[in-house]
Order: C-alpha cells, then sequence, then structure tokens
C-alpha cells in the first residue's frame, strides 16, 4: 500500500462550542482554540478536526448550516478563523473541516427560495414530494424521532429530513446543486485546508421512487435507511466529487458512514476509486445496543468486540484503511463505555487507549478523552441540550408514557451531551472553560480531572497519549505491521499482533477489574523481547505465562 501522510497521523477532534471558552459569553470559540493550540501541539497530534464553525441557526449545534461560507457569530470571524488556520500550520498542524451536505439548515437561502413555490428555480435543491392518501409520502423515520417528512402548507407539499425538520436533505439528483457543493468545498481548500470529514456521505444518494420501507410485523419504528444509506448513485457521487473538487489538492478525506460493512467499505477507500480515503464506521459502538436500537441497552461482550475489530483490521488490510475511534461528539465518553470510570479511571483510560493506537489504521482522540474526561448525570432532562435526546425523551416519555427513570437511565449512558460537556482545563470556576455561564453544564468532576493536573503529573493519561503517539512516529509496525488475533474466545483479555517484517508487537490488554493469566504461545517463548509500553510500572520482557493486573496494558516489542 502507498505511503500517505494521513497514515501516519494521529487526528484531533475539537467540538469548538465546548472546548475553550475567549470571551466569557459561555460558548466555546475560534480565539479560545488559537490560545490552547500549545497544548495540541505538546500532545504531539498531527491533525485537527474542527467540527462545523458555519453560520448556523444551531438547531443541532452547527450541523445545520444556513452559510456555507460565513463564520458563527457564536465562534467569531472569518478573520479568526483564518487566523487559526495560520497558526495552526505555522506549528505543523494540519486541519480538516466538517462538510455537511446531506442537508442544510432550513435557514439556508436555497430552502428559503426552494419553498416559495414549485416553479422556483431552488425547488430541486431539495427533496419535496406530495402527500400519499392524506399522509406523509412514505413511511421512512427521522434518526431524531418522528416522521422524516415535514409538511409546508406554502406549497401543500412535503419535503425529507432524515435528521431535524430544521435539516431538510439536499438533493443530489440535481446537478447544479453538486456544482454548487463542490465551489464551496474548493473555496476552503483554496484557503489552505487539508481535508474534509464528511458527515453522514452516504445519505447523499436515496433509491429511487422513494418507496415505503418493509413493516411486515407492524412496528412502530421503521428507518427506513436501507433506502437512504448507501444508495444506488454514491459512488458516482463521490468519484465525481473527487473529480470536480478534491484531485488538485493533497487532502485527506474521511467519510462518517452509518450502515456501511466491510465490504462496502472497501469500495469507499480503494485507492484506484477516487472516492474517499477512510471511512467512519458504527458496527462496534452499537454492539452495546439492542433489538430496539441505541437506547435500548445490553451488556457489551469483549469476544463481540473483538470479532468485530478483527473483521475490520483483517478486511481492510490490503484495500482501504481503517479510522480508529472510540468516542466522538456523538458517542459517550470512552473510559465510561469500555473501561471503569470510578476506581480503575486512569488505568482502563491508558488501555483503552493501547488498544486503539496500536492497531493499524489512523486513530482519532476525541477532546478530553487524553485526560480522561467521563460521562455526565444531570439531574433533570432540563439540564440536557441535545436535540436527539430531548426528541428521544419527548416520544418514550410524554407520548409513549414510558418510565422517565428507565428513560434517563439510557441518556446516561448513551447520550450525546456526554461527550459535549465543556473541556476541563483546571480546577477553577467552570473547569476554566469560561468565565461566564457555560452553555451546558460543566462535569462535576473538573476539581479532580483537568488538563492542568495531567499536564502536571508524568504518569497520567495525558502524558501516555504523547508517548503512545511518540510510538507511532517512531515504529513502522505500527503504521504497516500486519494484525493477528490470538485467543478469540477469551472473554476477559484481548490480545494480539501486529508484524513488519523483522518486528512483532505483543498487545496485551486486560477489560477486567480482575487478574488474568495470558499463556504465550510458545512460538514467542524464547524470542528476544522488550516492553515498549505499559500502564503500569512493569518488570521488563516476558517468560511462558503474564499476569496481567486489573485494566493492565502492555507492549512488548519482538525482534523475530
Amino acid at each position: 500500500m502507498k505511503k500517505h501522510w494521513w497514515k501516519e497521523s494521529v487526528i484531533y477532534q475539537i467540538y469548538p462550542r465546548s472546548f475553550m471558552d475567549s470571551n466569557g459569553d459561555g460558548i466555546g470559540d475560534i480565539p479560545g482554540i488559537i490560545s490552547k493550540l500549545d497544548y495540541l501541539k505538546d500532545l504531539g497530534v498531527d491533525v485537527i478536526w474542527l467540527s462545523p464553525v458555519y453560520k448556523s441557526p444551531n438547531d443541532d449545534n452547527g450541523y445545520d448550516i444556513s452559510d456555507y461560507r460565513e463564520i458563527m457569530d457564536d465562534f467569531g470571524t472569518m478573520e479568526d478563523w483564518e487566523l487559526l488556520l495560520k497558526e495552526m500550520h505555522d506549528r505543523g498542524l494540519k486541519l480538516i473541516m466538517d462538510l455537511v451536505v446531506n442537508h442544510s439548515s432550513d435557514e439556508h437561502h436555497w430552502f428559503v427560495e426552494s419553498r416559495k413555490s414549485k416553479d422556483n428555480p431552488y425547488r430541486d435543491y431539495y427533496i419535496w414530494r406530495p402527500g400519499k392518501d392524506g399522509k406523509e409520502p412514505n413511511n421512512w423515520k427521522s434518526t431524531f424521532s418522528g416522521s422524516a417528512w415535514q409538511y409546508d402548507e406554502n406549497t401543500d407539499e412535503y419535503f425529507l429530513h432524515i435528521f431535524s425538520k430544521k435539516q431538510p436533505d439536499l438533493n443530489w439528483e440535481n446537478p447544479k446543486l453538486r456544482q454548487e457543493i463542490y465551489d464551496m468545498m474548493k473555496f476552503w481548500l483554496d484557503k489552505g485546508i487539508d481535508g474534509f470529514r464528511m458527515d453522514v456521505i452516504n445519505f447523499i444518494s436515496k433509491v429511487d421512487g422513494l418507496p415505503d420501507a418493509p413493516n411486515p410485523d407492524g412496528k412502530k419504528y421503521v428507518s427506513g435507511s436501507k433506502y437512504f444509506m448507501n444508495g444506488p448513485k454514491i459512488h458516482d457521487f463521490l468519484q465525481e466529487m473527487h473529480r470536480e473538487a478534491l484531485a488538485d489538492y493533497n487532502v485527506m478525506t474521511v467519510g462518517e458512514m452509518p450502515g456501511v460493512n466491510v465490504e462496502q467499505a472497501k469500495l469507499y477507500t480503494d485507492e484506484s476509486r477516487n472516492e474517499v480515503n477512510m471511512v467512519f464506521q458504527f458496527e462496534h459502538v452499537d454492539l452495546d445496543s439492542g433489538p430496539g436500537g441505541k437506547w435500548d441497552l445490553k451488556p457489551l461482550r469483549l469476544t463481540d468486540l473483538k470479532n468485530n475489530f478483527t473483521k475490520w483490521q483483517t478486511g481492510l488490510e490490503d484495500i482501504g484503511w481503517n479510522s480508529l475511534y472510540l468516542n466522538n461528539h456523538d458517542q459517550p465518553r470512552m473510559v465510561s463505555r469500555f473501561g471503569d470510570d470510578q476506581q480503575y479511571r486512569v488505568e482502563s483510560a491508558k488501555m483503552l487507549a493501547t488498544f486503539l493506537h496500536m492497531l493499524k489504521g489512523t486513530p482519532y482522540i476525541y477532546q478530553g478523552e487524553e485526560i480522561g474526561m467521563t460521562n455526565v448525570r444531570f439531574d433533570s432532562i432540563a439540564d440536557y441540550k441535545d436535540i436527539e435526546t430531548l426528541n428521544m425523551y419527548n416520544e418514550k416519555v410524554k407520548q409513549n408514557g414510558e418510565d422517565p427513570k428507565k428513560v434517563m437511565e439510557s441518556i446516561y449512558v448513551k447520550g450525546r451531551d456526554n461527550a459535549r460537556t465543556p473541556f476541563q482545563w483546571d480546577d477553577t470556576e467552570n473547569g476554566g472553560f469560561t468565565t461566564g455561564t457555560p452553555w451546558i453544564q460543566v462535569n462535576p468532576n473538573y476539581k479532580e480531572i483537568n488538563a492542568k493536573q495531567a499536564v502536571e503529573d508524568e504518569n497520567s493519561i495525558y502524558h501516555y497519549y504523547r508517548k503512545l503517539i511518540q510510538h507511532r512516529k517512531e515504529q513502522p509496525v505500527i503504521v504497516d505491521g500486519r494484525y493477528d488475533i490470538l485467543v478469540p474466545e477469551d472473554e476477559n483479555i484481548y490480545v494480539y499482533t501486529r508484524t513488519l517484517e523483522s518486528q512483532k508487537l505483543l498487545v496485551l490488554l486486560n477489560f477486567t477489574n480482575e487478574e488474568q493469566a495470558f499463556e504465550v504461545p510458545l512460538n514467542l517463548q524464547g524470542k528476544k523481547n522488550e516492553i515498549l509500553i505499559s500502564n503500569y510500572k512493569t518488570s521488563e520482557g516476558y517468560g511462558s505465562q503474564v499476569s496481567l493486573r486489573p485494566y493492565e496494558a502492555i507492549v512488548y516489542l519482538i525482534e523475530e
């Protein structure tokens, strides 16, 4: 496989609303990010993925864009953004912007025009349909609860919105619309950005005719997702996007693609096809969801996690490339979800980081992950801000009469606001995030968990991340080595090797709060080995057996 800068990089995601507030209005902003760039440079990351900072009415925290070429007032000005890019590039950091083009805001001038009349020049920039038998055009459901259609009495038709009703879906069948999007992408590329993270990009092609989703059991929840995920023209659209907007720039692209499987991901990321460099897939973050979907909680089995990661590691070994993540702005905090955020918070956070950063692919760090930030439990639904969470609560509790305590437990575990509480910079009021009232409450544990404390403690999670990132830059086996799993049926430990020519890594991970033993295979015994990194103080080398303490991680470097 070819060498590319994005394969050797570590990417850090900033959710600007919650990162750092510079002016005391309680909302993170671009000058705030600039003030913390040295922190990110010291951490060792190479690329910053910036969640949307475009003009937006903020129905879905910036993922509803009303002007793709302007900066949201909350975050600053275009001059602020241009200074951010310069300051990043001066430090050798690259900038990836969020591209949200499955939908726009209903306040975008395209949609304002589109809804005026059926013969408006912008009408076909969106997906409009007449009703059917006095109801919606089909039975698709929004991913944010309720119907995916909104009636507009002005023209007596419905428009499609897979997300919020303030996020109408763009009509990618319209070549004029597609050209507008490619021109907008070049506007940012010409300013010097280094690529795009593409929001739900595999939703842009819908099945012809927009048929009803089958519902033989008469279930209440029918998503229709198979008709708008990985649709019939998706590869044509992405290849056209590459030709028209991306081909002349040395940039990276990562496509967020819910519902994508390994075989589809190979097509999307095969370098010869010129679509995207890598995808975000969701299978591993759906393993603790029951048949009722995300909010239907079920315990995670380690063997399920191992089988899933192994499938993706081996599936994209020769064609394509993996994105490696355990949390982001849409997912709960990884130490709360996959580790132990109480007694073994530090150990389990380091173990999970080891797991991810030793795999084949590009690791993504979500802000606060590197200091072990945790999920939050607000007292009341009134303290939550996320539209997905609020819509779900209203539907389950107010419409369907479900037990509010049970629904709140799901929110504590899976709600998106877990990732969106303000970054905890120090132990001063509001964690040093703002001098004002934060837009969403700070996690009360900021006095114990904060960046100042982590930077000052050489044994902290933060310094462990620095070591992991440094090893990636120094050890080609971490970037290019082949992945092989050992003891795949073990429910307590995850063990894998990475092999490149005469170098081998043996990665041992205890996913439990009890001691576990690992029998070293005969073919690895007697080899010259040393510890590359571990999250406990531990003696050098291994013999025939390794005893792993709670949430222990050890990586051995073996010379063949």
